[in-house]
């Protein structure tokens, strides 16, 4: 509106200007108040306080509206300088603390300054913009106070597992988080807790059990061997005795270093192969010398092997991959029934027809796996139940068979192995009597 009033007082202004100067010749100071005179007859230009200057083109003031306000004027003014940095634009000018809003318009020979005073104006904006800072102030206080509350609320839950944490011993590791408790948003997260600490109990009560049958195997004959000792020391003896004592004592150490060797194995494939322990190993090859080495314990008590099946090349630690196989035949010789046959087969499957294949298998479908089967049939019947536990650490099913002094361990080696190679064994029973072991493992390409 202020542009407005000046626009319109600058018009009238310029058409009086133009009118005076038809009938007088040439502009001088009682025509500039003449002018300014005539102005006053228009009820506008008193209203909104206006102030005028008349100057010649020379910029020598030569009158003003109101007569004072040319003494409000500071020393440096100058209308040819206003002029040349505003022609014909508004513009704000401050004279004795005061805004205007003004404008300068010429003719012929004289140049006229109309100022407008805004100071209503200013202090209202000085105060809206403080009172807009104000609102602005304490809208943001408001924001963060609720921001911070609703992070404290949204994040309350996650006290509760923390408290949890916190609280994790031995004692504890069966407490869990209830699901339905928390937020949607935090049930991924309780989930994954509870998950983690389920895996957590059960390799923890794992490495107990390992710990106690660690402490129980070796405690035996090492008592042995203090006992047989201590015996041997009471009195003196014949050689023979001292030789034959050796013998018992040599057998009971070679237990025990097995057993240790074992125990090294399996803490050697807790964890997957490095890239450098992986080679293609020719699974057919291997199996076979390793037929030909068992065959002649097996012959003592008639049983022979057949092998069949397309037998490929696979990716694996070769002497690991021995190792494993040798364990399986092994336990298939002295636990077979007498006078039968332990067959050796290979399949080929991919990562989708494949029923055995680990759940948390990642392997594009067109990866493909070697099934290798090895069954024989038992002397004794055999439950699922039973088998399952056969891949326990030192847990032996037949306690009274002395034809196999094992150190219990052969099958959690044969375990430990596959999973080192990212594949998988399982012994499925069929019939009671027929026992089947399955390993399989990645194909080399």
């Amino acid at each position: 509106m202020d542009s407005e009033i000046i626009t319109h007082a600058a018009f009238n202004l310029r058409k009086r200007m133009v009118n005076f100067n038809d009938h007088i010749e040439p502009f001088t100071v009682s025509k500039s108040q003449a002018l300014i005179d005539a102005n006053h007859l228009h009820s506008s230009w008193l209203d909104y306080d206006l102030k005028t200057l008349i100057s010649d083109k020379n910029g020598n003031l030569l009158s003003s509206d109101p007569s004072n306000f040319i003494n409000d004027l500071p020393a440096d003014f100058s209308l040819l300088q206003l002029l040349q940095d505003y022609r014909d634009q508004q513009f704000m000018i401050k004279i004795n603390n005061r805004h205007y809003r003004a404008i300068i318009i010429t003719h012929q020979e004289v140049l006229a300054f109309i100022a407008l005073p805004i100071d209503v104006h200013h202090q209202y904006l000085i105060q809206f913009n403080r009172q807009l800072s104000l609102i602005l102030i304490a809208i943001t206080l408001l924001l963060v106070s609720v921001a911070a509350l609703s992070v404290h609320w949204g994040f309350a839950p996650l006290a509760t597992i923390v408290q949890k944490m916190k609280g994790i011993n031995l004692q504890r590791l069966d407490e869990r988080i209830v699901v339905g408790d928390m937020p949607l948003e935090l049930r991924p997260l309780t989930e994954s807790y509870n998950s983690m600490m389920v895996k957590l109990e059960s390799n923890f009560e794992s490495l107990s059990r390992f710990s106690d049958n660690i402490a129980h195997e070796l405690r035996t004959p090492i008592a042995t061997l203090s006992t047989q000792t201590q015996v041997m020391l009471t009195k003196p003896r014949e050689s023979d005795e001292y030789i034959e004592q050796l013998h018992h004592q040599h057998d009971t150490l070679k237990q025990l270093s097995a057993m240790i060797n074992d125990m090294l194995l399996l803490a050697k494939t807790q964890k997957e192969l490095s890239d450098s322990q992986i080679s293609h190993v020719d699974i057919e090859s291997l199996i076979t010398k390793l037929i030909d080495y068992y065959e002649m314990i097996a012959e003592d008590r008639e049983i022979i092997f057949e092998k069949s099946g397309d037998f490929k090349t696979v990716l694996g630690d070769k002497g690991l991959l021995q190792r494993l196989f040798a364990n399986l035949m092994s336990n298939a010789i002295y636990y077979a029934a007498s006078n039968s046959t332990i067959m050796i087969s290979a399949t080929v499957l991919t990562s989708s027809t494949s029923l055995n294949a680990p759940k948390d298998d990642i392997q594009s479908p067109e990866q493909l796996w070697l099934r290798i089967t090895m069954t024989n049939r038992l002397d004794k019947p055999l439950n699922q139940i039973e088998a399952d536990k056969l891949f326990e650490r030192f847990y032996r099913h037949d306690k009274t068979n002395t034809m196999h002094s094992g150190t219990g361990l052969g099958l959690s080696i044969v375990q430990a192995i596959a999973n080192a190679h990212n594949g998988k064994v399982s012994i499925t029973i069929k019939d009671e009597c027929l026992f089947e072991v399955a390993v399989k493992l990645l194909i080399a390409r």
